[in-house]
């Protein structure tokens, strides 16, 4: 990837502080905002990686959650008081969340909550689901944990979208989900699980539910397309939901049998990490997985065992 070119999430919001930019392409506009952030910043700062396993019989999600994030300095680390946090989940199929299709909405709700204790003030859920949006939210469970934390669940729709310039190997513009580019603070929030097209859907590969445009160009080289989204979101932390794993028939599911049990949470400032950490649990080496290697190769982070900082915790 090259930097000069690359545009980020980090860069676009600050449109609110600084020059606001457009340029006409085939009579949408296509908006991008000068660096201001440094990039190098970000890759020089001490990254972690947390394993969270819930080892008793009976563990509370929540409970593992908290201290998963405990382990990494805590949420106000990532979260300022006043801050507009947008958590992606997973929540793109109409599956129970015993179906391990879409994210545990055991962890996302205590992840809202962690967010508001952290002086939060707005949280919203943001996903471009597959399945009708409102289908999606009842039947995984996203809509209760909203309902239960006061959470926005926005619904997507074409108006909450702007073609935006990405400057990616693959992506150069495309239309962008804006509640997630507008927030203060980017929290990724996938489920771990295997893909038909990709091998697996982890935490990178998430971004494409940040986005419109046709899902199906969006798979053409599927790795490279994963990771120019994964270089322009960039998030603050990733959250990767191994709590239930689907190991087969990916990444739609719906049976039971597809499920393994493996009460596992894994939380990295470094998305390349996270997903490496993440494959792993699959018995796959991450230089064996397309994207992670890809990520790796481009510079958007380093497999886990180049991590120093890493840590367990057990409920």
């Amino acid at each position: 990837m090259n930097s000069e070119h690359s545009m980020t999430r980090r860069e676009s919001i600050k449109k609110l502080l600084c020059l606001w930019g457009g340029l006409s392409l085939g009579g949408a506009v296509v908006s991008s905002w000068p660096v201001i952030k440094s990039a190098q910043a970000a890759v020089d700062a001490p990254k972690f990686l947390v394993d969270g396993v819930g080892r008793t019989e009976g563990y509370s999600i929540k409970a593992l959650t908290r201290k998963t994030f405990e382990a990494a300095g805590g949420m106000r680390s990532f979260v300022s008081k006043g801050d507009v946090v947008v958590i992606k989940p997973n929540i793109s199929w109409a599956r129970a969340p015993h179906l391990a299709a879409t994210t545990n909405p055991e962890v996302l709700e205590a992840v809202i909550e962690l967010c508001q204790e952290a002086g939060a003030k707005k949280v919203r859920i943001v996903d471009h689901t597959i399945h009708g949006a409102k289908r999606c939210f009842a039947v995984t469970g996203a809509g209760m944990a909203a309902k239960n934390t006061g959470a926005d669940l926005v619904h997507p729709r074409s108006s909450l979208m702007r073609d935006m310039k990405m400057g990616g190997n693959r992506l150069d513009v495309w239309p962008v989900f804006m509640p997630v580019v507008e927030a203060d603070t980017l929290i990724n929030l996938p489920v771990a699980k295997v893909h038909g097209l990709s091998g697996l859907t982890l935490g990178m590969k998430n971004w494409i539910g940040a986005v419109g445009g046709r899902r199906n160009a969006l798979h053409q080289d599927i790795h490279q397309t994963i990771v120019d989204l994964a270089h322009y979101f960039k998030p603050d932390v990733t959250l990767i939901d191994a709590t239930r794993v689907m190991v087969h028939n990916g990444p739609s599911g719906g049976s039971l049998s597809d499920v393994v049990v493996m009460n596992r949470l894994i939380l990295s400032d470094d998305p390349v990490a996270a997903d490496a950490r993440a494959a792993r649990l699959f018995d796959l080496e991450p230089d064996g997985v397309g994207f992670i290697k890809i990520g790796h190769q481009q510079g958007l982070g380093v497999y886990d065992t180049a991590i120093s900082r890493q840590l367990e915790v057990a409920v």
